[in-house]
């Protein structure tokens, strides 16, 4: 395979790329201390260190792009803490503020397939750096880098005490471990062969029965995300469970890559994306917890988030979609609670970063104190706020970014006007295309930032709606 040519660029959250074409030991030594000198411009007027973090996950060869991201950035004049070992990503984030560094670099692809790696960029105060950031970056590939005179030193760190601390601090951790010792509540874990693996068992500090936690670097031939369509072992473990624990309440959490999304499966065997999953939280935190704060949502959200909020009295945001918008919320509002339809949820408790395994103890912490099923949890929440909807969404792979061009040409010159025989009452264009319909659903088109993908988002009063709608999208895409 040649060596790509195609331009780094970062996307919604970090950049990617196919490992020996686009992601190469030479651009990640280039890349590396870049990353770091924008750091420092950025968040080093205030500390007195040349620190970065540098971790991965455990996608093919990450720990040795580590080691070249760690060891060019020092031959930059930075001191770098290198992992010992796969971690969360947000594990790295945590690092980054509580080791007073300028920010981390996480060598990872996230959800992508087996044959992408990547790498984000975290700031000093333990999030995704905005896109401002990161243009910064892309503004200064091809300068040439010279060596510093005083090299950095390179060291070795263990990020899971630290985190695995905190992550505690934030919940009832012995009432969890009792339920789950007493048999109450049964705890199962897919980790996709990710960075998750152990981590809920190093938080419990008790068996936790994980699935796919071997290390895997093809993951299983699917890619790690916490999708239905790659979850059929955890349903089916769920399931036998139903016929054997009657008395007790069952729970799959299914964690991506990194372990910065989330996803459950209720004792019944249903699937429940963060669409559902946000909610839940944010009812548990407001109502049980008795927190306050600003409500943050993604353009893609689901229309029960505002209306939750408005039972509780807290006031909602709206942002772009990517975790990175979220996080520049967090750092300007009180926040409760922010999260995206794809699993990233983050608290202002915590640092403004999404947290898989934090999710996972407050949604297990809901579970044990309301004593009920996750999706009973919810129907109550529909029943609440007088919604009920179904969602689902559909990535299309484009035959060529000229075909993205296209898409988007008739996005903009020759807008829809009807959809799948419903007339659009808005139009919404703060990324993508989302229309409301007159039936009170609503369908978002838009594209990967990272690859040529068409991702169609719809949310509708029945599955029905959500199936219809989504195949005139996608025919409507096909026919461009």
């Amino acid at each position: 395979m040649p060596v790509s040519t195609k331009p780094i660029k970062f996307g919604t959250d970090g950049w990617r790329g196919v490992i020996a074409a686009d992601f190469t030991f030479d651009r990640v030594a280039m890349l590396a201390p870049l990353a770091a000198q924008v750091l420092a411009e950025n968040y080093g007027k205030d500390r007195d260190t040349r620190r970065i973090i540098v971790g991965y996950d455990r996608r093919f060869m990450a720990e040795e792009f580590a080691k070249t991201a760690a060891e060019a950035s020092a031959k930059a004049g930075f001191d770098v803490l290198l992992s010992k070992s796969y971690a969360p990503t947000p594990a790295f984030s945590w690092a980054a503020k509580t080791q007073n560094a300028l920010g981390a670099i996480v060598i990872t692809a996230s959800h992508n397939p087996a044959y992408y790696l990547g790498l984000k960029v975290k700031g000093a105060f333990g999030g995704s750096v905005s896109p401002e950031v990161t243009k910064q970056i892309e503004a200064l590939l091809g300068s040439p880098q010279q060596e510093a005179e005083k090299p950095g030193i390179v060291e070795l760190f263990d990020p899971w005490p630290s985190y695995c601390h905190e992550l505690r601090s934030k919940v009832d951790v012995e009432k969890i471990q009792s339920a789950i010792a007493t048999k109450k509540l049964y705890v199962y874990a897919d980790v996709m062969y990710g960075a998750a693996a152990s981590g809920l068992s190093r938080l419990l500090e008790t068996e936790i029965e994980e699935i796919h936690s071997k290390r895997d670097p093809l993951f299983g031939g699917n890619p790690p995300e916490p999708l239905p369509r790659y979850l059929s072992e955890l349903f089916g473990i769920i399931k036998q469970g139903e016929r054997q624990q009657e008395d007790s309440i069952r729970v799959g959490l299914v964690f991506d890559g990194d372990s910065d999304r989330i996803a459950a499966v209720d004792g019944q065997g249903n699937f429940l994306s963060s669409q559902i999953l946000i909610p839940i939280l944010l009812e548990h935190l407001a109502k049980r917890r008795g927190w306050k704060g600003e409500v943050v949502k993604t353009v893609s959200g689901s229309d029960i988030i505002p209306r939750l909020a408005k039972q509780y009295n807290l006031a909602l945001y709206e942002t772009p979609i990517g975790y990175k918008y979220i996080a520049d919320r967090m750092l300007a509002a009180e926040v409760l609670i922010g999260g995206e339809e794809s699993g990233g949820i983050g608290y202002g408790t915590h640092i403004p970063e999404r947290d898989a395994l934090l999710s996972a103890l407050y949604v297990l912490e809901a579970i044990v104190e309301s004593q009920q099923d996750l999706s009973a949890l919810y129907a109550q929440l529909q029943d609440l706020t007088n919604f009920k909807s179904f969602y689902d969404r559909i990535d299309l792979p484009l035959a060529s970014m000229e075909v993205r061009s296209r898409l988007l040409d008739r996005l903009e010159t020759e807008t829809p006007q009807e959809i799948a025989g419903k007339s659009i009452v808005d139009c919404i264009t703060v990324d993508g295309y989302k229309f409301r319909l007159a039936d009170g659903s609503w369908l978002l088109i838009r594209f990967s930032g990272t690859e040529p993908v068409l991702r169609l988002y719809c949310e509708a009063p029945t599955s029905v709606e959500v199936r219809k709608t989504l195949t005139w999208a996608r025919d409507w895409a096909n026919n461009v």
